[in-house]
């Protein structure tokens, strides 16, 4: 019979610490656009949390993207090595630029790129690597760093899914020239919507602030040598960003938690592959607790997700290859590409709820349910 007792959402952000207080005080000042005192104290919180000097706050994770791959001045025929799983904002952040994006697979363990891929596609065309933190896992950073340093390239580090994650000790978002942020409602620190660029370069955060913000000159405001964006954060979502920062390791504990919780109660379910607990440079911080189901099952992904939709629990999809997607392929990229692992996760995989909200009541709820449907 149906759940009758409520609907489980895949994700429902807590926002029961400072940021009522914090959106009163930009109410009651008047400062409410980007121009509030939020925005920058919200930047130096978010950069010094990550080891990295200078933080630029924008609308929106994939808007993060678009200014960071901007500030390299890519030019086309310039190639950016990336993961094929991995979600559309990447690869379309380097196609807007004229650049080239170039496709590595997956690791079916850990979910994230294969690093061992990366060293065959670098060619004298190379101009950066994108590695993309995925799932609570983090790339490892390390070979990444050393293949960059040898052949000059920059690492544009998306860390949006790996707030307060580190890798072999070193915060992720932290370790590229330049990382990359989402504040979307379910990531570990959320503004709505936002997103950050971190970097240690002066001139690529000068770079990234113009782009942001128009381009406007310093005493010309009005003229302008290039075109920018207007992907300026406000004051509001920067106060609801500054009162989620105070709690992140909070909330980084809770993730864990969550994810140490799903996996006791689904480790013996027959046919069921669930996340990597650990890698040497990191532990599973369980952004979301993804699931991938054995083809002997015979379900698949969406009969599965609408089963559970039936019992009152939200799932959602994992990212599609971008080798695959319809939009790059009408544009002649990845021609005759194949990646076997990439391709298989896009259809084999999905996630439980596991936002912060989550209760071990809704824990039990949906491992129940799901041990029910694959039965």
């Amino acid at each position: 019979m149906p759940d009758t007792s409520g609907f489980i959402p895949v994700n429902e952000p807590l926002l029961d610490g400072n940021e009522h207080r914090y959106l009163a005080q930009c109410i009651k000042t008047g400062w409410i656009s980007s121009e509030g005192p939020f925005v920058e104290r919200f930047e130096q919180a978010m950069a010094a949390r990550v080891g990295k000097r200078f933080g630029i706050a924008v609308t929106n994770g994939t808007a993060a993207l678009e200014a960071a791959v901007a500030a390299l001045n890519l030019a086309p025929g310039d190639e950016v090595i990336l993961p094929a799983f991995t979600i559309i904002s990447c690869a379309a952040a380097v196609v807007r630029c004229g650049a080239t994006p170039v496709l590595v697979d997956c690791d079916p363990l850990t979910w994230n790129m294969d690093v061992a891929q990366v060293a065959a596609r670098i060619t004298p065309r190379t101009r950066a690597l994108m590695p993309v933190h995925l799932y609570g896992l983090p790339v490892d950073m390390a070979p990444l760093m050393e293949l960059a340093q040898q052949h000059g390239l920059a690492v544009i580090e998306d860390a949006a899914e790996a707030i307060g994650q580190t890798c072999a000790g070193k915060p992720c978002g932290g370790i590229g020239h330049l990382g990359v942020f989402s504040f979307y409602p379910n990531k570990h620190v959320t503004t709505g919507e936002g997103g950050m660029i971190i970097t240690d370069d002066p001139d690529l955060a000068e770079r990234c602030r113009s782009l942001r913000n128009l381009c406007f000159q310093p005493g010309r405001r009005f003229v302008h040598e290039e075109l920018g964006w207007n992907l300026r954060m406000t004051n509001l979502q920067a106060a609801l960003g500054v009162a989620q920062l105070e709690r992140l390791d909070e909330f980084l504990a809770r993730k864990r938690a969550i994810g140490a919780r799903y996996q006791r109660l689904l480790a013996d379910v027959p046919g069921l592959q669930l996340p990597q607990a650990a890698t040497p440079w990191a532990d599973n911080v369980y952004w979301v607790f993804g699931v991938v189901l054995d083809e002997t099952l015979g379900l698949t992904v969406p009969e599965a997700m609408q089963r559970l939709h039936r019992e009152g629990i939200g799932t959602r999809p994992f990212f599609w290859p971008m080798h695959e997607q319809p939009v790059f392929m009408r544009m002649g990229l990845f021609r005759e590409e194949r990646h076997p692992h990439a391709e298989r996760l896009a259809r084999r995989g999905f996630y439980l709820p596991s936002g912060l909200a989550l209760r071990d009541e809704h824990i039990e709820r949906a491992a129940a349910a799901l041990r029910s449907v694959l039965a």
